[in-house]
C-alpha cells in the first residue's frame, strides 16, 4: 500500500518498523533518517521480557536471534534496605545494551534494503516527500512539536528526580537498594545488560536531592559532577562492591538529574504524518516497558498498513488499537511512579513484605488499603479463589475511577 516511507528517528521503533515493512513488501521504498551520527546513542541498557522476545521471533526470526544472543537474563529480584536483603523469584527478564540493540536493528534493516541516513536532521522545513512520514524521533519529536496544537500534546512532569548511570558491577538479579540519609530516602534500580556492565537508575524525592547537594551537580565533566558520582558510589557501596558509577552515556557524558515527563497526545496522526513510540506516548521508567511499547507500536502500525485498504483507515486503526492496548501499561506506570513517590508508606515494613508490595506497586487497590492489610489479603488471595476474583473485579474499577478524577482535575 505505502510505496514510499520516510521514518524520522533511528531508535528501536523506527528501525524495527522499517524491518517489518520491508519484510511485508520488499518493493517498499523506505528511508530512516537519524539526526545523530551512527553509533552515537544515549542511555545504557534496556530491559524487556520473554513475551516481547517471542513476538520478535514471530515477526523476524533473524533479528530476534541476534537480540537474544546479545542479551543477558535474570529470574530473580533482590531488595536491600536497612542493612537487610531479600530475594524473590520473578518472571524472566532480559537486558541488552541500547547501542548493541540499535546496531543489530540497523544491520538487519540495511540487509533488507532500507536506506539509513545518519547525521541527517529532519524538521518541519525539510520533511521528505513520501506517502507516509513516521515521526519516531522521541519525546522531543521535532515534527510533533511543530504541530503540537493539532496533536494536542501534553507533558506532565513527575515529582521525583532521577539520574541514569552505568557501572562495571554486573548484577546477578534485578536489584533494588534503598538507602536512608539525613535528608530522606534515596534508591536505585540496577540490572545487567551485558557480561561487563549494568544500568543504575537512581531516584529520590526533591528534598533529598537538595539536602544531599546533588542538585548542584549539573555541569558535565566538572568537579561538581565528580563529587556527585563519588557521593552516590559511597551511598550504594554495599551493592557496587567497589565498582564505579559512570555518567549518562550521552555525547557530552553528562550526569543530569531529570524529572520524568509523561507525554500524551490527543491524536497521533495528521494527514500522512503519524507518531510512533515515545513521540506518541511515554510510560514511567519504573515499569521497564519503554522499548517494549515502542516496538509494539511498530507491530501494530505495520499490521494496520498491511491489512487496511488505504492510508487514513490504516492510521486510524493503528491509533485505535494501540490506545486500547496501552491502557493497562499506562495505568501500571502511574501507580508504579506513585508507589515510589509515597515510599514512606511502605519502607517501614519488614523487608520481605516491603519487597512483596514493591512487586504489587502496579495495583490500583494498593493505595487504598493499609499496606499490612494489603499484604495479608494478597497472601490469602493466593490461596482463595474468591479473593482472587474480588481483587480482579475491584482493581480495574478503582483504576477507572481514579483516572476519571485525574482527567477531571485537569479541566
Amino acid at each position: 500500500m505505502c510505496v514510499k516511507v520516510a521514518c524520522v528517528g533511528g531508535g528501536p521503533a523506527g528501525l524495527y518498523l522499517s524491518i517489518l515493512l520491508k519484510r511485508q513488501d520488499p518493493s517498499h521504498d523506505i528511508t530512516v533518517y537519524e539526526r545523530n551520527p551512527e553509533g552515537s546513542t544515549y542511555g545504557w541498557g534496556v530491559t524487556y521480557w520473554r513475551a516481547l522476545l517471542d513476538r520478535l521471533h514471530a515477526h523476524d526470526p533473524e533479528s530476534a536471534r541476534a537480540v537474544e544472543a546479545s542479551s543477558v537474563r535474570w529470574t530473580q529480584g533482590v531488595a536491600h534496605v536497612r542493612g537487610l536483603s531479600t530475594r524473590q523469584p520473578g518472571d524472566a527478564g532480559h537486558g541488552i545494551g541500547r547501542h548493541k540493540l540499535l546496531e543489530i536493528l540497523a544491520d538487519r534493516a540495511r540487509a533488507l534494503g532500507v536506506r539509513l541516513e545518519f547525521d541527517h536532521e529532519i524538521t518541519a522545513a525539510n520533511v521528505p516527500d513520501a506517502d507516509l512520514v513516521v515521526a519516531a524521533d522521541g519525546v522531543h519529536s521535532a515534527l510533533r512539536t511543530h504541530h503540537a496544537g493539532h496533536f494536542g500534546t501534553e507533558l506532565t512532569p513527575g515529582r521525583n528526580p532521577y539520574v541514569w548511570l552505568g557501572t562495571t558491577k554486573v548484577f546477578d538479579s534485578f536489584t533494588f537498594a534503598f538507602v536512608e540519609t539525613d535528608h530522606g530516602w534515596i534508591w536505585c534500580y540496577g540490572y545487567p545488560f551485558s557480561d561487563e556492565r549494568s544500568t543504575c537508575v537512581i531516584e529520590c524525592g526533591p528534598e533529598t536531592l537538595a539536602g544531599l547537594g546533588l542538585d548542584r551537580a549539573c555541569e558535565p565533566g566538572g568537579t561538581a559532577e565528580s563529587d556527585a558520582l563519588a557521593r552516590l558510589e559511597k551511598l550504594f557501596a554495599h551493592i557496587l562492591d567497589g565498582h564505579p558509577l559512570t555518567g549518562r552515556a550521552a555525547a557530552d557524558g553528562s550526569t543530569s538529574w531529570l524529572n520524568f515527563r509523561t507525554l500524551t497526545n490527543r491524536t497521533w496522526q495528521r494527514g500522512n504524518l503519524v507518531l510512533l513510540g515515545d513521540a506518541a506516548h511515554t510510560t514511567h521508567y519504573s515499569i521497564g516497558a519503554g522499548t517494549t511499547l515502542a516496538l509494539e507500536d511498530a507491530f501494530a502500525l505495520a499490521a494496520a498498513l498491511r491489512e487496511c485498504p488505504d492510508l487514513p483507515q490504516a492510521l486510524a486503526r493503528y491509533e485505535r488499537v494501540r490506545r486500547s492496548e496501552l491502557l493497562s501499561p499506562q495505568s501500571a506506570a502511574r501507580y508504579s511512579a506513585q508507589w515510589y513517590e509515597n515510599l514512606d508508606r511502605y519502607i517501614g515494613l519488614p523487608p520481605e513484605r516491603m519487597f512483596a508490595l514493591l512487586g504489587q506497586r502496579h495495583s490500583p487497590l494498593l493505595p487504598h488499603v493499609p499496606p499490612q492489610l494489603y499484604y495479608r489479603l494478597d497472601r490469602a488471595a493466593g490461596q482463595l479463589e474468591s479473593l482472587r476474583r474480588l481483587k480482579r473485579w475491584l482493581g480495574p474499577r478503582l483504576a477507572r475511577t481514579a483516572h476519571a478524577r485525574e482527567l477531571a482535575s485537569r479541566e
